[in-house]
Order: C-alpha cells, then sequence, then structure tokens
C-alpha cells in the first residue's frame, strides 16, 4: 500500500498535460470542480499516482463532459453534480487495501448507455476481450463488450481528438446536441425501437427517445443481453 502523499506529491504529475489537451482539442470538454475529500479517498483506494491520467481525473476533476455531454468521464464531483468514480464502481466507504473491482473499472458512460471500462488482470475470466490495462467498450447497439485498442491516458486523448463523430456516427441524429443537454447528470436516452434492433439499424432518426434515468437504461441493456444471447455482460456500473 502506498500513502496518499506517495500518490500526489511526484515528479511530473500529469494534470499540467491533460488540461492542455483536453482544452486544445476540437470537442468540447467540461470540466468539473472536485471534492477534495472524496478525490483523496478515492486516489488512495485506486493506488494510482497523479502521474497518471486516471490519478489526476480522479485528483483534480469533478468530471469530463465530453462532446455537449454525450460522454460522462467520472471523477470526484463536488455536491453530487454527476456520480462519482467512487459510486459508480462501489468503492468501499473505508479504504481497503484488499479491495479490486471484480471485472475492472467503469470510467465512463455514455448517454445511450454505452459503458468504457478500465480492463482488470483477468479481462478473459470475466468474459472480456482486451488486454489488462485496455479500455472496452460495452456497445448498446450490439449488446457485445469490444476492445478499444487503448489504455487509459490513449483514450482520453483519443475522447477529446474528435473522434466520437465517427464513432457514434450511426447512433446520432440531427439535433443531437439539443437532447443532450436537456437531460440531467443521471439520464440517458431510450430509444424505441432499441438501439440493437433492425428497425432502429435501418434508419436511426426515425427511432422515438425519452430521457430515462441511467440505472434503467444499463438495467433494461443487461437484462437484454441475458435474454437474447444468455450471457450476462457483467457490472455496467452502479448509478
Amino acid at each position: 500500500m502506498r500513502e496518499l502523499s506517495q500518490l500526489i506529491d511526484v515528479e511530473e504529475p500529469a494534470w499540467p498535460e491533460l488540461r492542455e489537451t483536453l482544452i486544445g482539442g476540437p470537442v468540447s470538454v467540461e470540466v468539473l470542480p472536485p471534492d477534495g475529500d472524496l478525490a483523496r479517498s478515492s486516489l488512495l483506494q485506486l493506488q494510482v499516482t497523479t502521474r497518471s491520467y486516471l490519478g489526476a481525473v480522479a485528483l483534480h476533476c469533478g468530471a469530463l463532459l465530453v462532446d455537449h455531454g454525450w460522454v460522462r468521464v467520472f471523477g470526484s464531483p463536488l455536491g453530487g453534480a454527476v456520480p462519482s468514480l467512487a459510486r459508480v464502481n462501489q468503492f468501499p466507504e473505508v479504504f481497503d487495501s484488499a479491495w479490486r473491482p471484480d471485472a475492472g473499472l467503469v470510467v465512463a458512460h455514455d448517454v445511450l448507455g454505452g459503458v468504457f471500462a478500465l480492463n482488470g488482470a483477468g479481462p478473459a475470466s470475466a468474459g472480456r476481450p482486451g488486454a489488462p490495462g485496455e479500455i472496452v467498450y460495452f456497445a448498446p447497439d450490439s449488446l457485445r463488450w469490444e476492445a478499444l485498442g487503448a489504455g487509459y491516458s490513449a483514450w482520453l486523448a483519443w475522447l477529446a481528438s474528435g473522434a466520437l463523430d465517427e464513432f457514434y456516427a450511426d447512433l446520432r441524429r440531427p439535433g443531437w446536441q439539443d437532447e443532450v443537454r436537456a437531460l440531467n447528470s443521471d439520464q440517458g436516452l431510450s430509444l424505441f425501437p432499441p438501439l440493437w434492433s433492425a428497425e432502429a439499424r435501418q434508419d436511426i432518426s426515425a427511432t422515438s427517445r425519452r430521457a430515462v434515468p441511467m440505472a434503467e437504461l444499463l438495467g433494461v441493456a443487461r437484462d437484454s443481453c441475458r435474454q437474447f444471447d444468455g450471457v450476462d455482460p457483467g457490472f455496467l456500473g452502479a448509478v
């Protein structure tokens, strides 16, 4: 176990570089203020230093709202503005050196119920693709986990690079920005017919959409996976 001072007081902390990456990119990224106490306790539980992007986000960011809030990257928010990394991953209330996230760390959600997670030490045993330490994505249109071929730092840079336009090209329709801005921080967009249906894939613009609690959206996705494939995608985050 490393003490909190060992995690924070490091040479070459990542936050200045990360801040420039976020500010200098072509995509809007809103950085919410952190809760200092929550940030420090989260960093201690994660046992990562602030030389890493993950440590920098946990300590310096309440959350990152990327591309008008389409993707919510979890940090340590002040006043519950968005769910915290600690809440989403059900960190122990008191530091526990033996605790590890079962399958991996859920680091972000998108408004459609997509889940970005950082693989743990044994992704195959958790039924997930990719290598340890790789970001994987639970896609709400395929109900499958997909390996993204990047670690946390490269993934954050990718989010800020403008790549989301291509990544979500088949899942957005004109006016999506206004739909996203109207959501509360604990809501997502439920589509009918659902994203994984043939009708939605044929014409995403013809779907109806409504704001629902993110917990409901994730629950429906997990239940649909079990029903249609007989496979449980596992933990998608507690919100």
